[in-house]
């Protein structure tokens, strides 16, 4: 049986904490402990990359999460095209390690184009036992 829910976040430094509250409880109310840390870590980091890169004035970003007994897919969706890439912070930069960590800790992750506007960045974790992203 799949599990859907989703939220929309205004664009303030605060959503970046009610997103991973609402992931958190969402994973919760599933019964879904086993990759609930490495989730609501990437949905901080995707969050606060739609937060301070990809929110055009005046719009939010909405979390949206799917789980099956396979898997869990997480998804920021954001009002920029403007895809994120990965890149290698040097040791003194203060950010840009967020894209590293989400390829690190999900089993897959990628970027899609929305219509009419804005883009999805999405990662999947799959579930103990599970065979597919």
């Amino acid at each position: 049986m799949t599990k859907s829910t989703q939220r929309f976040f205004e664009a303030r430094p605060e959503s970046v904490g009610q997103a991973r509250s609402f992931t958190s409880e969402a994973l919760a109310d599933w019964g879904l402990p086993d990759r609930a840390e490495d989730i609501r870590l990437c949905v901080s980091e995707l969050a606060t990359n739609a937060l301070i890169h990809a929110t055009a004035p005046g719009h939010g970003f909405l979390v949206k999460l799917d789980a099956d007994e396979e898997a869990v897919r997480m998804e920021v969706h954001d009002s920029r095209r403007r895809h994120p890439e990965a890149r290698q912070a040097a040791d003194t930069d203060t950010s840009g390690r967020g894209l590293i960590l989400v390829n690190a800790l999900a089993d897959g992750w990628g970027v899609q184009d929305r219509t009419p506007s804005g883009k999805i960045v999405w990662s999947c974790f799959k579930a103990a036992g599970g065979t597919t992203a």
